[in-house]
């Protein structure tokens, strides 16, 4: 491995020269040329352009967008924003529940040449205050009358912030310089082509694009500078380690309902839905009160991400249904379940995986198909660590939970489990491109865990101290967990320097 480094000044994010003399790490064994964001969405709009890209539910009826049509609206929204007076290397906020009109505001921040910056739809106007401010916002995308009213809160405060722009429902109070979805949409209609072309083609794989805040458990929410490089190679790399499908063998589906302001959503349904042309269904925003299961039915996913605690509440629910369940029902599932885990963790087969098969038959594929899970080749957990009870109950299902590892600043995953690489209780193998080492071991064989790759970030913006506490001189990544690696590379994390596992967790479900 090779690191190419030149300085970058964290304060100097802003000028046009900064964010051009951050580090490419390059992998021989791993090649991949940097390419921008716009180049990974023109390779998908040639290859994918007239498959279906995003649907969202209006009125009871699923509306689909084409990749090519996702493309225009994207380069629209992207003229809209430069009306607006984004500046170069400046953010634009988006603080709401998962739409294609957030997917829409993200990827034309980039391309018209900005930073895009999630806010969680549970923030309070404190905490979107403080976010808005340590990234001086241009422009916040808000999705309804609830989010603008924190941002009205608080817009004597930024004076950096020029709009405001609201994508779902009626403005209640107009206010200067904020606008509907449909107003912000024509206003850049006299920015020419050319203007457009001009700010994409002089945009560089290793420039700042995503901004992902840290929770701020551990003190202030920390912004973690992602490069374009960042998002494409993992987005390639992460993706075929998880065995994700390209669009032109099998074109997967998937559900988006996670906070897409997280880093684990927005890698999992923006980024790497563009890169290998998903088709992306939008949940309805009370998913995670009740809806999640309807949508998933209705949709059949081919691959489907959760974090612990929704597969937790998935768990409940069927045990409480159990509970009510007749005496036989009760015997006839415990049987079912009791194979099927036998079977999924001794890996017997011939005559022995007879029984197991006839279950999964006659009980447990009408249990899958009840969640949705019917056609669901892929189901993941990532963002914190599960417990064994519920990776067990799921292998009793015959649904093996495949575990992700990684933070905030390996733009999401560096360990992958998939079909190929699935062990109870780790966290897979480390993706290919990315190399690990743990440092100080014990007798036991712990230590902490060390990242290096092209998926590491470039830096905490605006803490350059808070920087080089984390990232050593030789370019590892030192994430404060403690693990320890059996011989065939599978990861097992087992604990925290200081504190809590650092899943990059959602802590903002209900």
């Amino acid at each position: 491995m090779c690191l190419l480094t030149a300085s970058f000044s964290v304060e100097n994010l802003w000028t046009t020269d900064a964010s051009s003399s951050v580090h490419l790490r390059i992998d021989g064994n791993c090649p991949q040329d940097p390419i921008t964001v716009h180049q990974m969405f023109m390779d998908s709009v040639n290859k994918y352009g007239a498959f279906n890209a995003m649907s969202t539910k209006r009125n009871g009826i699923w509306e689909h967008v084409t990749f090519k049509e996702y493309y225009r609206l994207c380069r629209q929204a992207a003229k809209s924003f430069i009306k607006l007076g984004l500046e170069r290397f400046h953010t634009v906020g988006i603080l709401g529940f998962n739409s294609q009109e957030w997917f829409i505001s993200a990827v034309g921040t980039v391309f018209a040449g900005g930073i895009i910056t999630g806010i969680y739809s549970t923030n309070s106007p404190e905490a979107c205050h403080f976010i808005a401010s340590d990234c001086k916002m241009d422009i916040i995308v808000v999705e309804n009358q609830k989010q603008l009213e924190k941002i009205i809160q608080i817009w004597e405060n930024l004076p950096h912030l020029k709009a405001v722009v609201q994508y779902k429902g009626n403005i209640q109070h107009k206010h200067p310089n904020l606008y509907t979805w449909e107003e912000f949409m024509e206003l850049g209609r006299d920015i020419s082509d050319t203007h457009l072309d001009g700010l994409i083609n002089s945009q560089k794989p290793n420039q700042c694009c995503v901004l992902i805040y840290t929770s701020g458990t551990t003190g202030s929410p920390k912004g973690v500078m992602l490069s374009h490089d960042n998002i494409t190679w993992t987005t390639s790399q992460a993706s075929l380690a998880g065995d994700m499908i390209p669009a032109e063998i099998q074109q997967e589906s998937i559900v988006s309902y996670l906070p897409l302001s997280h880093i684990a959503a927005q890698i999992y349904d923006l980024w790497t839905g563009i890169r290998w042309g998903e088709h992306v269904y939008f949940a309805e925003p009370d998913a995670l009160k009740g809806s999640l299961v309807d949508t998933i039915r209705e949709v059949q996913p081919t691959s489907h991400m959760g974090v612990p605690r929704v597969w937790e509440k998935i768990m409940e629910s069927i045990k409480d249904v159990l509970a009510q369940s007749g005496t036989v029902q009760k015997i006839v599932m415990s049987w079912a379940m009791s194979l099927s885990l036998e079977k999924n963790l001794s890996h017997f087969s011939g005559l022995k995986s007879f029984l197991p098969s006839l279950a999964d038959y006659l009980v447990l594929s009408k249990i899958r198909k009840a969640l949705g899970f019917s056609h669901c080749q892929k189901h993941f957990s990532g963002a914190a660590p599960i417990s064994l009870e519920t990776l067990e109950f799921f292998l009793g299902l015959n649904i093996p939970l495949y575990e992700a590892y990684g933070m905030s600043e390996t733009t999401g995953p560096h360990f992958m489990s998939g079909p190929q690489t699935h062990r109870l209780q780790c966290c897979g193998r480390v993706v290919p491109g990315c190399q690990v080492k743990l440092d100080n071991k014990d007798h036991e064989g712990n230590g902490e865990i060390c990242f290096w790759g092209r998926n590491v970030f470039m830096g905490y913006l605006n803490m350059e101290s808070k920087t080089k506490e984390v990232l050593d001189e030789e370019g590892w990544l030192h994430s404060g967990d403690i693990g320890k690696m059996d011989p065939e590379g599978f990861l097992q994390v087992t604990g925290r320097i200081k504190g809590t596992i650092n899943k990059v967790s959602i802590s903002n479900l209900p």
